[in-house]
């Protein structure tokens, strides 16, 4: 029978602590009694047939000739195992990631060439690519969250472990505030789950300006400048990148104008503000004092009262989420006025058919917008002063009226002005006399108290007004006959009766 031939020994290479099966290929090999690495002895082999043997390597170094001994002889061909050092990981980065995997891991450390598996416990790395003897980068599978032993296997063996940790992945639930100005600069907190080791806040593409992690539950962020209209916020951590909560930028405000824009220092006066992104509107201001109240009745439209305030200009401003309506060169006035004051009328009365012109004296009466006599406006009016008006009576019933005037700074204090009706005549006594006069007669009627004139005829007599009712007249002298007596008054000129003057008798 021949010696013994060996063609292949696979594998070819294997860890230099020895203990690898390898098969060994060739003939003659019945009744072998000895498989060398070197001149190191196989820790144990089994001929499985004439042609295959199994062999388990015992420790060595380096490349050695493996060999076959038989009764017939020695194997003489060169057949090589090699023997390799263990892989040693010494750093992985990243160190975390998310439970999903798919995370690129770079594996630093020695003897890495021809790497077989790099394994997260016992799960394969989806994917990995050996870049030299001291660096691999895999692609790590997904895992449940927590701590994974990662070790590498080559031909050597097997390597220590590194840990990499799996995280959960962020959730937010909620942000507040959840609105503010395009310029950026707000304060928002994030709350969620699982936000420790956060790496980056988002607002939409763009970074928070800064945030800090304060719990695994809780983010303070600042938000960045962004274009106005909602914004996705999203926070990024090793376990990977949460779901959105929507932040609102909003456009500053802006007031174009105000209406009315006078009124009272007492305040109370509604206005219209008419503008430009007033929604969500927190604040009305005039100068430095709060509305009373305000609605907000559109994005371009509020309704507020107006505080008290001392006479002159106040700027009105509007904040919102957005800012506050031009701070630092305000557009919209209120101008506060003082109440007018009134402090004479004349004449003070007049007639109940109302036409006659009065002069009120006071003031505060620029830019009056009425005068009224009870709750009666004047037929009309003019301003002729700030401090003197000249308006017309209207028709008013006998009696006193309180005459006031309104301006933008409130109403007036009363005046009082008298209507007067027109004087009546019911009779004479007595209705006749003589024609030289000098004979008192009483004259009675109505609305008697202002008489400023007794005629008879066109002849003024001498007069005294007793009472409403009755005025006591000296007949002046005429022509024997009739003549009619009338009476003049504030309101008029009364209705006539006659009264006979009688000529002395001729002897």
């Amino acid at each position: 029978m021949a010696a013994p031939t060996l063609s292949s020994v696979s594998p070819s290479q294997g860890p230099s602590s020895g203990g690898a099966t390898v098969t060994l290929t060739g003939t003659g090999f019945t009744g072998a009694t000895a498989v060398r690495f070197g001149t190191t002895a196989a820790a144990s082999f089994i001929v499985t047939s004439s042609t295959q043997i199994t062999a388990v390597t015992p420790p060595g170094t380096g490349a050695v000739n493996v060999t076959v001994t038989t009764s017939q002889g020695t194997s003489t061909q060169t057949v090589t195992y090699t023997y390799v050092t263990a892989p040693v990981l010494s750093s992985l980065a990243p160190t975390q990631g998310p439970t999903a995997g798919g995370t690129t891991v770079t594996l630093t450390g020695t003897n890495l060439t021809g790497t077989t598996a790099v394994r997260f416990d016992a799960t394969a790395a989806t994917s990995f690519t050996v870049n030299s003897p001291t660096q691999i980068t895999a692609v790590t599978p997904a895992h449940a969250a927590g701590a994974a032993a990662i070790t590498v296997t080559t031909p050597g063996g097997t390597s220590n472990a590194q840990t990499y940790t799996y995280v959960t992945a962020p959730v937010l639930s909620s942000l507040a505030p959840t609105q503010g100005p395009t310029a950026g600069g707000t304060t928002v907190t994030l709350t969620g789950t699982n936000l420790t080791g956060a790496t980056a806040v988002r607002f939409d593409a763009t970074a928070a300006t800064s945030f800090t992690v304060n719990s695994p539950t809780q983010i303070t962020a600042v938000a960045p400048a962004h274009a106005a209209g909602a914004a996705a916020v999203t926070v990024t951590t090793p376990g990977g990148t949460s779901n959105a909560q929507t932040y609102t930028y909003a456009a500053v405000p802006s007031i174009t104008s105000v209406a009315p824009t006078q009124g009272p220092t007492a305040g109370g006066t509604t206005v219209t503000l008419t503008g430009t992104s007033l929604t969500g509107t927190t604040a009305v201001s005039f100068d430095a004092t709060a509305a009373t109240s305000f609605t907000v009745n559109s994005p371009t439209q509020i309704t507020a009262v107006t505080p008290a305030h001392a006479a002159g200009a106040a700027a009105v401003t509007v904040t919102t989420p957005g800012g506050t309506s031009n701070p630092d060169n305000p557009v919209a006035y209120f101008f506060y006025a003082t109440a007018p004051s009134a402090t004479n009328i004349a004449p003070s009365s007049g007639t109940v058919a109302g036409g006659t012109t009065v002069i009120l004296t006071g003031s505060g009466f620029i830019n009056a917008t009425a005068v009224r006599f009870d709750a009666t406006a004047a037929t009309s009016f003019t301003v002729n002063s700030p401090s003197q008006i000249t308006a017309v009576t209207p028709a008013h019933a006998a009696g006193a009226a309180a005459v006031t005037v309104i301006t933008p700074g409130g109403t007036s204090n009363a005046l009082d002005y008298f209507y007067l009706a027109a004087p009546t005549l019911t009779s004479l006594t007595p209705s006749q006399g003589p024609a030289s006069g000098g004979s008192v007669i009483a004259l009675t009627g109505t609305n008697l108290t202002t008489t400023t004139s007794v005629l008879f005829g066109g002849t003024p007599a001498t007069f005294t007004v007793l009472s409403p009712t009755q005025v006591t007249a000296l007949p002046p002298a005429g022509a024997a006959g009739a003549v009619t007596v009338t009476v003049a008054t504030a309101a008029g000129v009364s209705n006539g009766l006659t009264y006979t003057r009688i000529a002395a008798p001729a002897i």
